[in-house]
């Protein structure tokens, strides 16, 4: 425990920090550990995920937590349009953390994950496959947009975990979710993380220092392609004579880096077999030829150049926006009569603040507007840059205006000074997904 006390110590001077909080053995003992370790004022941050019927007495639960001990309390409840996937229940989280740090002007957010997770999360990864930043599993400490994560527990085990609960006395919840072999996080942790222990009962620190060693490999290796870059890639071009002199290994980066800069969130639709079709297509000799590849990309080699482009360019779109409109990019924004989504997918407005009709547009060169509790105006190509949206998504990514040309809301990134509280003012409710 003297880890993490000395890790909460050399990292955490924030006035405020901000910290998930499940209600589960986890992250009650952080919040405990936080409660006692620290001099910031503490904001817990509950996702009330609306899967499970237990999960109304856990918000309650964590509420009263909260209340007794003189802890900030925000939460949030998920609601899902279609199916539940676990990636978009992700986003919709740390999009809520996302608010509440911005709320308390906080740059410190706080997880429970601990070293069982780490096991967990790097077997899977090479079972699954990955880069060498994904093996590396779980970071102590990540960086973000405008913040940091911080992972204080990721020195203990659930087992120094469950014993801290019980010697301190700290009230948790149990997800009985957790022991289903239905899920595979869950069948790593009940068949592989025993007889691993069994060998060594601190390989929980073993995968840790293998993560770190991996961390430093990657840091070191983006540097170099940083630099190989400049030569390798101009204008979104691969120049063959300069590829051609770059190590085998580190052209497979290099190439790997060049797709997730197109294809950015879409990254996982590359798989190892298109990754070496692409590398033996551009070691041939053969020039003027080209391969398709998923999501309707095409990677063109001629003489002197490699060059990934979409075939089908969508064009632009200005469309009035009534009910429901149906988007080129497979999403919809639809006018709904209730929510308590606070997440930027869902933003309320005052009819008295715009010029109706809306219109749904693409993005335009110049595009502005005042995105919510700041001051001043923020270029979108600067939000698109921040969030990492890729040049081809940009293309199609939904920007919502009133008749004056006022851009009022960027749906799934930001809102602006028009959006107004849940519980507030408004007759006019946007949803995009």
């Amino acid at each position: 425990m003297e880890r993490v006390y000395t890790f909460l110590k050399d990292n955490i001077d924030d006035n405020y920090v901000v910290v998930g909080v499940s209600g589960g053995v986890d992250s009650m003992v952080l919040l405990s550990i936080l409660k006692e370790q620290i001099s910031s004022k503490i904001v817990c941050a509950h996702v009330h995920h609306n899967l499970r019927t237990e999960s109304d007495s856990e918000l309650e639960f964590v509420k009263k937590y909260c209340e007794e001990n003189n802890i900030i309390f925000e939460y949030t409840k998920l609601e899902y349009e279609n199916k539940f996937s676990e990636s978009i229940a992700r986003e919709k989280r740390y999009c809520f953390f996302e608010q509440v740090l911005k709320k308390y002007h906080s740059k410190t957010l706080l997880t429970a994950h601990h070293g069982d997770d780490q096991i967990e999360t790097i077997m899977m990864k090479i079972v699954r496959g990955s880069s060498i930043k994904g093996y590396s599993g779980i970071e102590k400490i990540s960086k973000r947009s405008f913040y940091k994560i911080y992972r204080p527990l990721l020195f203990l085990t659930k087992e120094n975990i469950y014993q801290y609960a019980l010697e301190q006395k700290i009230p948790f919840c149990e997800d009985y979710t957790n022991d289903l072999d239905e899920y595979t996080r869950n069948r790593f942790r009940k068949y592989l993380l025993p007889f691993l222990k069994e060998e060594n009962p601190e390989v929980h620190l073993k995968f840790l220092d293998f993560s770190e060693t991996l961390l430093e490999c990657n840091e070191y290796l983006d540097r170099v392609l940083k630099e190989i870059s400049k030569t390798c890639i101009i204008e979104n071009k691969i120049s063959l004579a300069e590829y051609l002199k770059v190590d085998s290994f580190l052209k497979k980066e290099l190439i790997k880096k060049y797709l997730f800069d197109n294809y950015g969130n879409n990254i996982h639709r590359i798989s190892s077999n298109h990754l070496t079709m692409i590398i033996k297509f551009i070691d041939t000799g053969i020039t003027n030829s080209t391969i398709d590849l998923p999501l309707g990309y095409s990677l063109i080699k001629k003489y002197d150049f490699v060059e990934l482009i979409k075939d089908k360019e969508k064009k632009e779109y200005n469309c009035k926006l009534t009910n429901f409109l149906e988007l080129p990019n497979g999403k919809c924004i639809e006018v709904v009569k209730e929510s308590n989504d606070t997440s930027n997918y869902v933003t309320y407005l005052d009819s008295n603040d715009i010029k109706l009709p809306l219109y749904v547009r693409t993005y335009q060169p110049g595009d502005k507007l005042v995105v919510k509790n700041m001051i001043g105006h923020k270029k979108v190509s600067d939000i698109f840059t921040d969030e990492k949206i890729n040049l081809e998504e940009r293309k199609e990514w939904p920007v919502v205006v009133d008749s004056n040309n006022e851009i009022i809301w960027l749906p799934g990134l930001k809102k602006t000074y028009f959006d107004r509280k849940n519980t507030g003012k408004y007759d006019i409710i946007l949803k995009y997904y």
